[in-house]
């Protein structure tokens, strides 16, 4: 393509450094494409700066805070713990510095894409400027991701309001946290600062704590919250705030009064970053919520621009948006048309017990003609022998014996959940994974009896039954 003096050209814009824009511009360089990957503040995106890896990290502090502190039913318990919560946060940095430089510019630089500091505004179907200088593409890909959403709650301006891009720069642990939302940022912040000492409320507008999980999942999770000391507020929302001198205040909820606090931390969701880029010029178009209108192969209204990551508006996840930046990638720049597999997206919330999920939720097992086998972890050894009984795994299952969906609550779900995964994905049934050898003792022992208890069901009944019945006989017969 021919360009002017003041004009560039390049084979792949990426616009995002977080972890869809690095995987793009990775995926793009190694096939051989020209590529541009422009990042305005700093590489590595939330998942690195403000959300897998500190949330992770600080998760990590309170688990052993909270194992320091007793574990009566294994005999053991301590009377004193002492918690150094700017040393917490030390640890969080560390976390994130060590794990920086695989998401830094020479990363990239590494493999053949060139990466610039700067802000991106679409100025035509296929051209850009980066802080002013044009830029004309064959391919873009949009990867800004999303931001926290702040509501407009009467007096939350006055309180400086903690969210989960901010909560990482104190030091200080809040003697009293109020935290808003009980989605999964939500619990496992409330949990997190409650086992380090924080007396936590969490006020949450739905009826249950995790809405889009399995409802007997939710119920262990409030459990765990509530034994850990968080006071947890269902069916409430917070209508107005009164700051107080010297900092904190009082917040008048919907139900139950008032709620005094010395921070407050909101998990209400998030928002598309597209503020910034005048998609219209581009013709991208964005979908109701204001994310880019993407089709399964993530390609936009644009034919030449493509979006992966949470600016798409599937499921907000790190995993979804480095297949997502790979996917995107490898179509623009080799002209294929793989598609993201909507029914395969795995998700974890990290409390303790964690949640794991993916594909279809037991709550829905009968609307797709499924069945759900169930294995509670009170029968799994392992959970017997770390007095970790309260959780459970369940599988949803189709009339061919395949494996639709699956939830695990227990330690390390997510750790279990990898095989539900395949299993969803490739369109296993139940008798292909119990056919398989498991190690023993482990959490994921319960997934093998749930499709074996499923298979064993299918043995039991209908015409396979009366087959097995006769070969039996048969056999018996031949054998006399």
């Amino acid at each position: 393509m021919t360009q002017t003096r003041s004009e560039r050209a390049v084979d792949l814009l990426v616009i995002g450094g977080g972890t869809a824009g690095i995987v793009a511009a990775k995926t793009a360089a190694r096939f051989g494409a020209d590529v541009l990957l422009v990042e305005r503040d700093r590489m590595g995106g939330d998942c690195l700066w403000t959300g897998c890896v500190p949330s992770k990290s600080l998760i990590a502090a309170a688990d052993a805070a909270t194992r320091a502190r007793t574990s009566a039913e294994l005999g053991v318990s301590a009377s004193v713990v002492a918690v150094d919560f700017a040393a917490v946060m030390r640890h969080v940095r560390d976390a994130i510095s060590a794990i920086e430089p695989d998401d830094s510019p020479e990363a990239l630089e590494s493999v053949g894409a060139r990466v610039e500091r700067g802000s991106v505004r679409f100025v035509g179907r296929r051209e850009a400027e980066v802080d002013g200088q044009r830029i004309r593409f064959g391919q873009a890909i949009i990867a800004t991701g999303s931001a926290p959403v702040m509501p407009g709650i009467d007096g939350l301006e006055r309180v400086e309001a903690l969210t989960s891009e901010t909560v990482w720069d104190i030091d200080e642990l809040p003697d009293r946290l109020l935290v808003l939302g009980g989605g999964a940022i939500g619990c496992e912040l409330a949990q997190a600062f409650a086992r380090l000492g924080s007396r936590v409320t969490l006020v949450q507008r739905n009826a249950r704590l995790l809405p889009k999980e399995d409802e007997a999942a939710s119920a262990v999770v409030e459990a765990a919250l509530t034994a850990d000391g968080v006071d947890v507020r269902t069916r409430t929302e917070l209508e107005s705030v009164e700051p107080a001198p010297g900092g904190g205040g009082t917040a008048a909820l919907s139900v139950g009064g008032e709620v005094a606090f010395d921070r407050i931390l909101v998990a209400l969701g998030r928002t598309p970053r597209v503020d910034d880029l005048d998609v219209a010029a581009a013709h991208v178009r964005l979908d109701d919520r204001g994310y880019v209108d993407v089709d399964d192969a993530l390609r936009s209204s644009n034919r030449r621009i493509w979006a992966a990551g949470d600016v798409t508006g599937l499921p907000a996840f790190t995993h979804l948006a480095g297949v997502g930046g790979s996917t995107a990638a490898t179509n623009a720049v080799l002209g294929l048309r793989r598609r993201i597999d909507r029914d395969a997206v795995p998700r974890v919330t990290f409390t303790h017990p964690e949640v794991g999920a993916v594909g279809v939720l037991p709550d829905d097992a009968a609307s797709h003609g499924c069945t759900v086998s169930e294995i509670r972890h009170e029968h799994t050894d392992r959970a017997i022998a770390e007095s970790e009984t309260s959780g459970f795994t369940r599988l949803v299952i189709d009339r061919r014996g395949r494996v639709r969906g699956a939830t695990i609550v227990g330690p390390r779900a997510g750790e279990s959940l990898g095989e539900a995964c395949l299993a969803v994905s490739a369109g296993l049934t139940t008798s292909a994974i119990s056919s398989a050898t498991h190690p023993y003792p482990t959490y994921s022992d319960a997934l093998w009896n749930a499709a074996i208890a499923d298979v064993r069901s299918r043995l039991e009944r209908g015409a396979l039954a009366t087959v097995i019945g006769l070969l039996a006989r048969l056999r018996r017969l031949a054998t006399r």
